[in-house]
């Protein structure tokens, strides 16, 4: 069979609706596999350009002067080393990463060609990232890893995302992240209140729980009945569940990879001793047995995993009825590492109970406790003096 040595030259339109042109031209075979190897070129704004690059292209074929090198494109590098990725990281990670590079990276950089990606280019999606995106900085950092794989295999010699500057945070961006971050003593009385009007007592159980646990959404929704010790009011704290590829759920370790035990109050377990007794009459109408070990603490009617989106749904419902602002269901457990401190415990006990594995993520909150500590004295010294 003859080899195919001309490529057709195709138009394609971009999503802002301008036309580019692109061919697939045969340059061989692979001498390692003996299959037979294409090279795609794109991102023409005009067919005569497209049908000159063709031309020498073809002519460097002829003279045996073309050299193919694994990728030329941004995308084709990054299809490279996703695949690597995924083999290093939690499936739950692997999820968040491809979607970052999805939704924000590769709509901006897959077309560039890799050895052609410069300081100024980087610089300017940088500066998009971070003037749109809460979490600019991280979404950089992972388009550099693409450059990075691209310099170890060869394709190019150094990162250019390694010398661009990161600018200043907006103050949008700042007070966005700032706002609502988590309630006061109050405030979370007043939902927990309205919470336990709710007509579903497993919406109140769930969020009675996370107040006074500040466990992890994942970790509440992957608990099971022989975690919680009523006899010592002590949760076991070993697991969470997550998200996977096409959205499926699954159970994995903690986030930090270490289970912890945390001391729970009396009234907290008496609620949940309150919701197993109804989700066991529930269940039961709908034939299910909720007797077994591994029975889930809060399950959907199926007696299967929650979806994790639905419980910011709870939040919205039990709102309804109240002039509280919205908060999202993580952050109740900043509401309670906020309120342990307000109460007087210690940085170390904060950390540990939380399970954060860097004090760093305990201190954060811990100053912004302190910062209206600071502001609530000096109002008391002016009603003082008054």
């Amino acid at each position: 069979m003859a080899k195919k040595k001309t490529g057709t030259i195709e138009s394609y339109t971009l999503k802002s609706g301008e036309k580019r042109y692109r061919f697939q031209i045969y340059i061989g075979k692979d001498p390692l596999t003996g299959k037979e190897m294409r090279t795609t070129r794109s991102n023409f704004k005009t067919k005569k350009e497209a049908e000159l690059a063709l031309a020498r292209l073809k002519l460097e074929i002829a003279n045996g002067q073309y050299k193919k090198i694994q990728a030329e494109t941004y995308r084709e590098v990054y299809d490279l080393w996703i695949k690597r990725y995924e083999k290093t990281v939690e499936e739950s990670t692997f999820v968040k990463t491809r979607n970052i590079f999805k939704n924000h990276i590769l709509p901006a950089m897959a077309d560039y060609k890799i050895d052609k990606i410069n300081i100024d280019i980087c610089q300017r999606h940088v500066d998009e990232w971070m003037d749109k995106l809460v979490n600019g900085d991280k979404v950089k950092s992972y388009a550099s890893l693409v450059m990075r794989f691209a310099m170890q295999r060869g394709y190019i010699d150094k990162n250019p995302f390694n010398l661009v500057d990161l600018p200043h945070k907006s103050k949008k961006r700042t007070s966005t992240h700032d706002k609502n971050l988590f309630y006061t003593k109050d405030q979370l009385r007043e939902f927990l209140a309205s919470a336990e009007k709710h007509p579903n007592y497993k919406v109140y159980a769930f969020f009675r729980l996370l107040a006074y646990s500040g466990m992890r959404k994942g970790e509440a929704l992957a608990l099971t009945w022989q975690d919680i010790d009523f006899a010592n009011n002590e949760i076991d704290i070993n697991k969470a569940l997550t998200q996977g590829v096409s959205q499926k759920l699954y159970v994995k370790s903690t986030k930090t990879g270490v289970s912890r035990k945390i001391k729970m109050d009396e009234a907290t377990m008496v609620i949940l001793k309150e919701w197993k007794k109804k989700q066991k009459q529930a269940f039961l109408m709908l034939g299910y047995n909720t007797l077994a070990k591994d029975q889930l603490v809060f399950s959907n009617t199926e007696n299967s995993f929650i979806q994790p989106a639905k419980t910011n749904d709870w939040v919205k419902s039990i709102l309804r009825n109240t002039d509280l602002p919205y908060i999202s269901t993580h952050k109740f457990r900043h509401t309670h590492c906020s309120l342990l401190f307000e109460a007087g415990a210690a940085i170390k006990s904060v950390q540990d109970r939380l399970g954060h594995a860097d004090i760093k993520t305990t201190m954060d909150v811990y100053a912004h406790v302190t910062a209206n500590a600071k502001e609530d004295a000096i109002l008391k010294y002016v009603d003082y003096l008054k």
